[in-house]
């Protein structure tokens, strides 16, 4: 465990070293709150459409902030020590490869969970300087280990990403495109008829979605699901670290150009 927590405590360090990073990290963080409150501004008092549309907007920027917050991290721990020739010598130490991407991980989640928090921060003020009432933001607490959860996968995918890309541009493309998934999963949910199947809700990403639109329209949120949910998602991110595991074990991850 002290392996993990010095690899980890590493790459956190690291990460809050590259200052760009971190602002362009922040940056992302708070872009929905920013443009929700510009939508607010303009849709003003406009009863019940008004209120949907800006919690529709806020559950996907929502889903959006669990990716970008260790999007730049994740980009540069496997992938940016690989063409820097720095993964190599971390390998042949006496560190079983579970303990280094469990540590990596870690710091990735971090900041994944970091950019979230900011995330939810940031829309609980605008919707209150916007006055916009939302009766299930007081259970917004049921949800936390949903969301939770899915910064955990978010930071697992970005990792399998970077562990199977070739250098830091690569990883950079495929972790931006990553990016939109929960984009368009949430634009699907939100205008497509799907959304009301119920055992969406217990898919990683499409549940999150379902259940926190639901939770800021005022419907309160089911604890079994939710619990089942977040399980779930870290089952798959767990199989994801296993996945990221082995191709560390092999050859031509360490020693390809």
């Amino acid at each position: 465990m002290n392996q993990v927590l010095a690899v980890a405590r590493k790459e956190i360090v690291d990460g809050v070293r590259d200052f760009r990073s971190v602002v362009a990290s922040l940056f992302y963080a708070l872009m929905g709150p920013v443009l929700v409150g510009l939508v607010s501004m303009a849709v003003g008092n406009k009863g019940s459409s008004g209120s949907a549309m800006l919690t529709s907007m806020m559950a996907i920027f929502t889903l959006v902030s669990a990716f970008v917050g260790g999007m730049n991290v994740a980009m540069d721990t496997v992938a940016g020590e690989r063409e820097r020739k720095s993964l190599l010598p971390l390998l042949l130490n006496a560190v079983p490869r579970e303990r280094i991407v469990l540590g990596k991980w870690l710091a990735v989640s971090f900041f994944a969970v970091l950019g979230l928090a900011i995330d939810v921060a940031g829309f609980a003020v605008v919707l209150a300087l916007a006055g916009v009432h939302v009766s299930g933001l007081l259970t917004l607490g049921a949800q936390v280990w949903t969301l939770f959860s899915l910064a955990l996968l978010a930071a697992a995918v970005q990792m399998l990403i970077s562990t199977a890309s070739h250098g830091v541009k690569e990883a950079q493309t495929y972790l931006s495109l990553v990016v939109f998934a929960p984009m368009a999963v949430g634009m699907f949910l939100v205008f497509g008829p799907a959304a009301k199947i119920g055992w969406l809700s217990y898919l990683p990403l499409v549940g999150q979605q379902v259940q926190l639109q639901a939770l800021l329209s005022g419907h309160a949120g089911r604890l079994v699901p939710s619990v089942v949910l977040g399980y779930a998602t870290l089952a798959v991110a767990v199989l994801l670290l296993m996945i990221c595991t082995n191709r560390l074990r092999r050859d031509e991850i360490l020693y390809a150009n």
